[in-house]
């Protein structure tokens, strides 16, 4: 009992009379180094919430028993004294300068490890984090000595920093063993197991079908024997005759109840339902015949005063998927929008229309459902486009949803679909991943790996690079390189 640092006992969270998660108990002890994982809304935050004290349950109680330190997702740094040592090893900015997203991050992360805790629990830490960052946060928190409580979309900073996954599924914890990686193959055997269980299940329900319409059929033929017997024997003592049979017959019948029963109550086991891969077929129209739509000659680019890229050359290889990577304040985000606007020192065939995504939130205020805003922005046939959007997590009625009312997370993977059903020969996406839950990010690697076009993207997730890129390009010291 003394190596427990938190303890739920009976926890409900509801939000608007909807239930959120129900955990009849759980307990994080001393170095516990826990993931926690889930979809977008599936009350990730709120958990982290509730353990930091920060949020009240509906129903039960939660104990603490350490001293714990709170990161949470994208808050800006507050005016606390900084470890000069942490924010050096970060390479974070003064505080006085102008910063970043990413800058802003490491801020945060210094103030965290500044002063030791028994605990930490951290929402999101690698949000706008260059490599160099990510590198130097799991550096540091594999030397923590403590407990630890990680949500991130980073699926190898999980590998690398947790033993024990809790997924948030259905409104209850799942836990497994191991890291993100044993996660998976966890679950990837409870689909087998599933799978084969359905199969099992379909074959026994056929059985007693079967079974059942075959003591039916004969009933019915007892029946039907009973009556042509009946009345061949007119006159003679017909009680004999059909007295045996009808007792066949009931029985058959009574056989043929019973197998019905049991059909209904054998446990449903439903199918695993499996992502099909969305293929977009694009129009001859959009073809290219240059095989570098987009080259460097001789590029500079700055960023005000700032050097980025000096006479720099490159050629970008059509229907490739390209990775632009490099440290925060490198100018990754300047060199998409140098080749959206088609800057001087870039030869860019005269035919290529960009489809550009940027590090904003799309909100809108339409008026326009989900669905409505794809057909009035796309050629594709309405079945399609709802399988598009259901692969990106538009479930049910979400895709009647009006536009005004999506959440930050919804409005991207909205203007992710539009993107991608487009009509563009070339797309520019920054930070795509950013704000997306790791079931939506490897749905976005699915759409890369459909996508007959040119995708030129800058990401920080390592393993989101590693699935889906060609070619990967980095930006350092006013020059750009393939790795």
């Amino acid at each position: 009992m003394q190596n427990i640092q938190f303890e739920i006992k009976d926890v409900e969270l509801t939000y608007l009379d909807k239930e959120i998660f129900s955990i009849p108990r759980l307990a994080v002890h001393l170095m516990d180094r826990i993931g926690i994982v889930g979809p977008n809304g599936s009350g990730k935050t709120s958990l982290l919430r509730l353990l930091a004290g920060e949020l009240e349950p509906s129903k039960g109680e939660i104990h603490r028993h350490a001293s714990f330190a709170y990161l949470k997702q994208m808050e800006m740094p507050g005016e606390e004294e900084v470890d000069p040592k942490v924010l050096g090893k970060l390479q974070a900015p003064d505080l006085e300068a102008g910063i970043s997203g990413g800058e802003q991050t490491k801020i945060k992360i210094a103030q965290l490890l500044a002063n030791y805790q028994e605990a930490l629990l951290i929402d999101e830490p690698t949000t706008h984090l260059d490599q160099q960052g990510i590198r130097h946060l799991r550096k540091e928190l594999e030397n923590y000595y403590g407990t630890l409580l990680l949500i991130s979309h980073d699926r190898k900073l999980l590998d690398q920093l947790v033993t024990t996954i809790w997924e948030i599924r259905d409104g209850k914890i799942h836990v497994y063993s191991g890291n993100y990686t044993d996660y998976e193959e966890q679950k990837a055997l409870e689909e087998r197991q599933q799978e084969e269980a359905h199969e099992q299940y379909l074959k026994e329900k056929a059985r007693l079908e079967a079974a059942a319409q075959d003591k039916m059929q004969k009933a019915a033929k007892m029946t039907k024997g009973a009556k042509a017997n009946a009345r061949k024997k007119e006159g003679a003592d017909r009680r004999h005759a059909t007295k045996p049979k009808d007792v066949s017959q009931k029985g058959m019948q009574k056989s043929a109840k019973a197998l019905e029963k049991r059909m209904e109550q054998l446990e449903k086991v439903d199918a695993v339902q499996y992502a099909r891969p969305i293929q977009f077929h694009r129009s001859k129209a959009l073809d290219l015949h240059h095989s570098f739509p987009v080259m460097g000659n001789q590029l500079t680019l700055k960023a005000g005063e700032k050097l980025l890229l000096k006479e720099v050359r490159f050629q970008f290889p059509l229907g490739q998927k390209i990775a632009i990577t490099g440290a925060n304040g490198s100018g990754k985000s300047t060199f998409l929008q140098a080749i959206y606007n088609r800057a001087e020192g870039l030869e860019v065939s005269p035919k290529v229309e960009f489809g550009l995504f940027e590090q904003l939130a799309y909100q809108e205020k339409s008026e326009e459902t989900v669905l409505e805003s794809l057909k009035n922005t796309t050629d594709y046939e309405e079945g399609f486009l709802r399988s598009v959007l259901h692969s990106m997590y538009f479930e049910g009625n979400a895709i009647y949803k009006k536009l005004r009312y999506l959440s930050g997370g919804e409005a991207i993977r909205l203007q992710l679909c539009r993107l991608f059903l487009g009509s563009y020969h070339v797309l520019l996406l920054d930070e795509p991943t950013n704000f997306l839950d790791i079931q939506t990010t490897k749905a976005l690697e699915t759409f890369f790996k459909g996508y007959p076009g040119t995708i030129i993207f800058v990401s920080h997730d390592a393993a989101f690079i590693e699935n889906v890129a060609d070619h990967v390009y980095e930006m350092k010291n006013n020059n750009i390189i393939e790795k």
